[in-house]
């Protein structure tokens, strides 16, 4: 497939479709390994600066393209905008991660959030799409993401990151009910979002639940995959005609696989402690498989990267439904040469599986 006919072998993969190769993007592809990015984010002053400025997110998106043969660009952006446009008082501290200046902790708080409007209060992240697909001419297809209602919910509720969660686990239990209204909230938010990005040109989306697996299984199940769930009934799957496949990533949750590939869902993704075969076993090839190098081994030599990519393609195995990803997203001490190995390798190595 050449640049000029455009490259939709990732489409293809999440819809299990034959591919000449296993297609590979990653998680966090534009970002702090790379210098350019770091030259960017400087410019632009501060991370939400970056965010909310569209002609340098699609700077940002592109660059990894610049650098990389990869299959597809995914749109920077972060999974906090949603609190950002409900007027939560969004900030990120070096060194800290993200801040939520008026944190949401009880009914009233739940009761005074609004739905916001995409086209009004995240009116940037439109713009910065339809400038990347602009830009990109179709060579490869545009990803666009939201955070899981769970995963956007626990920083609403902390005030920021947690390793331990006690304040949005304490409404959990104490407050169900006031829980399960926060989540619509953002899952109504989060579905409107992501038409929107469909509407504006994304090609394919992702949904992160990064926290689900700090759950247990009932309560991921009633706080965490049905509000996925609720997002999925809900999103124009095939504007125009043309299928836009969805992506659900939850960190952590191997065990809860075949609940996750009942949703509808195109493709699961899969982190670092499932085996792909195990996983491809739980699914019964029911949905594509997204995955899933540990990203702590892009630290180590080429040679032995490429060892580590052959085992993944091999755990896989034979057939189509494969986008080659990392476990989780890339770190920001990566060497960007590791990261050129690790694609090299998947070139390679990927098209005796689709023979």
């Amino acid at each position: 497939m050449s640049a000029q006919q455009g490259n939709d072998r990732l489409l293809r993969a999440l819809m299990r479709q034959p591919v000449d190769r296993t297609p590979i993007w990653i998680m966090r592809q534009a970002g702090r390994y790379l210098p350019e990015y770091r030259a960017v984010r400087a410019k632009a002053g501060s991370f939400m600066g970056l965010c909310t400025n569209p002609e340098l997110a699609c700077e940002v998106t592109l660059q990894p393209l610049e650098r990389y043969p990869l299959d597809a660009a995914i749109l920077f952006s972060d999974i906090l905008v949603i609190p950002h446009a409900m007027d939560l008082g969004l900030g990120f501290t070096e060194g800290e991660g993200p801040r939520i200046a008026r944190p949401v902790r009880n009914e009233a708080d739940v009761q005074a959030l609004p739905v916001p409007d995409p086209d009004d209060r995240l009116r940037f992240v439109l713009d910065a799409i339809r400038l990347i697909r602009r830009d990109l001419a179709g060579r490869v297809p545009l990803i666009g993401f939201a955070g899981s209602p769970w995963t956007v919910a626990t920083y609403m509720v902390e005030g920021g990151s947690s390793r331990d969660f006690p304040r949005i686990r304490g409404l959990l239990r104490a407050e169900p009910r006031t829980l399960h209204t926060l989540l619509d909230k953002i899952a109504r938010a989060t579905t409107a979002y992501l038409n929107a990005q469909i509407t504006a040109g994304v090609q394919a989306v992702m949904v992160f639940d990064t926290w689900g697996g700090a759950l247990a299984t009932p309560d991921y199940l009633e706080f965490s995959l049905a509000y996925m769930q609720q997002i999925l009934d809900g999103l124009a799957r095939e504007p125009e005609g043309r299928r836009v496949p969805v992506i659900l990533f939850t960190k952590g949750g191997g065990i809860w696989l075949s609940r996750m590939a009942a949703s509808g869902a195109d493709a699961l993704g899969i982190d670092s402690a499932t085996e792909l075969s195990a996983a491809r076993k739980a699914t019964g090839d029911r949905v594509a498989l997204q995955g899933n190098l540990d990203p702590e081994l892009l630290h180590q030599p080429p040679e032995w990267i490429r060892r580590e990519v052959a085992r993944v393609l091999e755990s896989y195995g034979h057939g189509h439904g494969h986008v080659f990803n990392l476990g989780h997203g890339v770190q920001p001490e990566t060497d960007p040469e590791h990261v050129a190995a690790m694609i090299a390798a998947v070139h390679e190595l990927s098209p005796q599986y689709h023979r």
